[in-house]
């Protein structure tokens, strides 16, 4: 999904926090989030191609096989190297295994929306979760939000109802689909909010993958259509291509803050456009652009907000927009 990234804040914790930066070099952070977000929209636009002949829940669970390989993969790499703890151990499991449910919600709802919408114009309605990070922080977190915060996600919300214009021949019921997916990964952000200094990031992206793949593998044999190889393989580079996205992410927060690296994530909104157009000829309309504008102001200024409250970037940074 879209990759807007915000800081998450941490949580209290008996255990010693888990270093937040590296080092203080943005440009370094930069590149990576530019990189993350070419990352992202490939794997939503090759998602896109394969939710046309397969059904959106076994897309989904191939590309949780791919997901949950490279973690496997990292987790054998860790312990072979004996470095830190097990990332099959939590000290939240409860809030893993809601965080796990909460992605693949968000995931199965992109997907079902990348049917018939166009790659540009659901990864730019994604970017709505800050508004939904905004109201679920006051009864998860006990946060306070103030009439300016409010006010963004207000704006942000006029943005999301440019792109779908309700109420006119250009709406698409599917426009609902990728709002209610922003809807579940901004409540899986919240939760890593609350993960965050207990739990590693391998640990957290670990889980996620298990409790994906496990639901997903109990969903697939419903709408079960034998795969090729080629489709197999395409679906389990979606599963590669997106956690390579997320992973490189997390590595950019540690080497920047949040408000410098925040404005580069829109740049997922560009390359969507153009994969869009390259392989679907699909063209954004001035509403689009339009919409697209008053969503990333919005963005921009929660993230400014957020900034100004002090809270650091942890390790466990998340693109707030959607992959799932």
């Amino acid at each position: 999904m879209a990759s807007l990234t915000l800081p998450l804040a941490a949580a209290p914790s008996a255990r010693p926090a888990l270093p937040a930066v590296l080092g203080d070099q943005p440009l370094r952070g930069i590149v990576l989030v530019v990189v993350s977000t070419v990352f992202l929209s490939s794997s939503d636009a090759t998602a896109k191609y394969l939710t046309g002949q397969l059904a959106g829940i076994e897309v989904a669970w191939l590309r949780y096989v791919g997901f949950l390989a490279v973690m496997l993969a990292a987790a054998g790499v860790r312990a072979h190297l004996k470095r830190g703890a097990s990332p099959f151990r939590s000290a939240r499991p409860g809030l893993q295994v809601v965080r796990g449910v909460a992605l693949v919600g968000s995931s199965l709802l992109f997907l079902a929306g990348l049917r018939t919408l166009p790659v540009a114009e659901i990864t730019a309605i994604a970017f709505v979760s800050p508004i939904f990070v905004t109201a679920l922080s006051i009864p998860v977190l006990g946060e306070k939000v103030g009439a300016r915060r409010w006010a963004a996600a207000l704006v942000g919300l006029l943005g999301v109802l440019i792109i779908v214009r309700p109420g006119t021949s250009a709406f698409q019921a599917a426009a609902i689909l990728p709002i209610v997916s922003a809807l579940f990964w901004a409540a899986a952000l919240v939760v890593t909010r609350k993960i965050n200094g207990y739990d590693a990031p391998q640990t957290t992206m670990t889980w996620s993958a298990i409790v994906g793949f496990v639901i997903l593998s109990a969903l697939v044999p419903f709408v079960w259509e034998t795969p090729n190889l080629t489709q197999v393989a395409i679906g389990a580079a979606i599963g590669f291509i997106s956690t390579a996205g997320h992973w490189i992410v997390t590595i950019a927060y540690r080497h920047a803050p949040a408000s410098t690296l925040v404005p580069f994530s829109y740049s997922q909104i560009i390359w969507a456009g153009l994969l869009g157009f390259l392989f679907f000829g699909t063209v954004p309309d001035a509403y689009m652009g339009l919409g697209v504008l008053v969503i990333c102001g919005s963005g921009l200024y929660t993230a400014h907000r957020e900034r100004m409250r002090r809270v650091p970037a942890p390790t466990g940074v998340l693109p707030a927009g959607g992959v799932r």
